[in-house]
């Protein structure tokens, strides 16, 4: 949910003032969005009790999730954990924005879900709040948890304070994405690693007629679209201290200049007509040639019957002149409330995801890519509509992790409203990445 500065800040005192009233049902503790288990000598998903269940199996949990393509695949690794536990535990599905509305309700009402993916946007807020179960002392007892075994970026947004909240369920990567049928009709060569970024943009002008676009990006699509570019390019969005923007970087610049311009010589949509219709609905309906878009939308892409038909993906494009091909990663966390009523159920369910077998199995499954470093390997496999070869290889990439601090819903949505006005030509790009930079600056400074 994007939530304005005061309703953020408004939101850190209802959650820390929930702490001291009632405390109900509460979440388990997070992992990032894959959610595979490590299990270690001849023990395995089917020959043992879950260690932290036995003698507590009964009950029943809640998990809510934002996600419906990794409902199923997550439901199969959940069934398997109920098989020996003897607690159920059913997904919820809640969208995007609702989802954060529902915490923020559970946070100041003490109805938290019992187990719950957290996101870079939010968790800053939750952990110093006390809103999530402190996982810190039970990984440290886990023989399945080793957190050196995920990625170093997923696992320390998860921390706060010396304790850490949540188990890395996943890792996400960026890869462009492109539709075969329109590259063979305009008789252009598909996406490859020798392209750059102006390789990009020339072929997104060849790619362009009436029937569709080269690309399509919205002011919104930051992670997936515009951020990568720009550290690419040597700009940056925030700080490594996260306290100053990068907005008045020439690489940040550069690389909002450039789409701004492909936007204003018809090569994207404009913008009502991606406000109306997403890249991703776009593309899906064969009205662009190329996204740039992340590894979670490859369930609904395969499931999708005209991009499981006509596209595939390759690696990012790289800068000419820096030489940086760039991949902006994220990871959710799996976290559970700090009030729950069945802790310990709460925390054998993260553990099992977050082991190296039920990450496996998710790469597998197609849930998503593994935050456990190695298991996505089996992710390539999990379809045979695309080369996910193009994801893969942006692990070899530079990986940056997206850009975050404590209120980052607060600037991120003051980021995507004012470039709506250079989108439009109202305002110069200079101009308005001064402005973004200034109002960023003053969020931080307030953090």
């Amino acid at each position: 949910m994007k939530a304005k500065k005061l309703s953020a800040i408004l939101l850190s005192s209802v959650m820390a003032l929930s702490m001291m009233a009632c405390g109900n049902q509460g979440t388990a503790p997070a992992t990032p969005t894959d959610t595979g288990s490590e299990t270690t000598g001849s023990e395995s998903a089917g020959e043992s009790q879950p260690e932290a269940m036995k003698g507590s199996v009964e009950g029943e949990l809640t998990v809510t999730i934002w996600d419906e393509n990794q409902r199923p695949g997550l439901q199969t690794i959940i069934d398997e954990w109920s098989a020996q536990s003897g607690v159920k535990a059913t997904i919820q599905v809640v969208g995007w924005d609702d989802y954060w509305t529902l915490l923020e309700a559970g946070a100041s009402g003490g109805e938290l879900p019992d187990v719950f993916w957290m996101h870079s946007n939010q968790a800053q807020k939750y952990m110093e709040n006390d809103m999530l179960m402190d996982l810190t002392d039970k990984i440290a007892a886990s023989d399945k948890i080793d957190l050196s075994n995920y990625y170093e970026g997923i696992v320390d947004l998860y921390q706060s304070g010396g304790k850490q909240y949540a188990v890395p369920k996943d890792i996400d990567t960026i890869a462009l994405w492109y539709n075969k049928t329109i590259f063979d009709e305009m008789g252009v060569a598909y996406p490859d690693d020798t392209w750059t970024w102006d390789t990009f943009v020339e072929a997104a002008a060849k790619l362009t007629n009436d029937q569709h676009w080269g690309y399509a990006i919205a002011p919104s699509n930051n992670q997936d679209s515009f951020y990568n570019a720009v550290y690419s390019m040597g700009g940056e969005i925030i700080s490594d201290d996260k306290k100053a923007s990068g907005y008045d970087k020439p690489g940040t610049i550069k690389a909002i200049q450039m789409f701004v311009d492909m936007v204003q010589a018809g090569s994207c949509p404009d913008l009502n007509t991606i406000s109306e219709s997403g890249a991703d609905v776009l593309f899906q309906s064969g009205k662009v040639a190329m996204v740039t878009q992340g590894s979670w939308m490859v369930a609904a892409f395969k499931d999708n019957e005209y991009t499981a038909a006509n596209c595939d993906v390759a690696v990012l494009p790289k800068d000419a002149e820096t030489g940086k091909r760039v991949s902006i990663y994220n990871g959710l966390g799996w976290a559970a409330s700090a009030n729950t009523k069945n802790p310990e159920a709460a925390w054998s369910l993260i553990e099992w995801f977050g082991s190296k077998e039920m990450q496996e199995k998710q790469a597998e499954l197609g849930v998503t890519m593994s935050a456990y470093k190695g298991c996505s390997d089996l992710w390539v496999n999990c379809t045979d509509k695309f080369d996910l070869n193009g994801h893969m290889k942006m692990l070899d990439a530079e990986l940056i992790f997206r850009p975050y601090s404590k209120y980052t819903t607060v600037w991120e949505d003051m980021q995507t409203e004012k470039l709506k006005e250079c989108w439009t030509g109202d305002k110069s790009v200079e101009d308005v990445c001064k402005e973004i930079c200034d109002s960023m600056n003053q969020t931080l400074s307030e953090e």
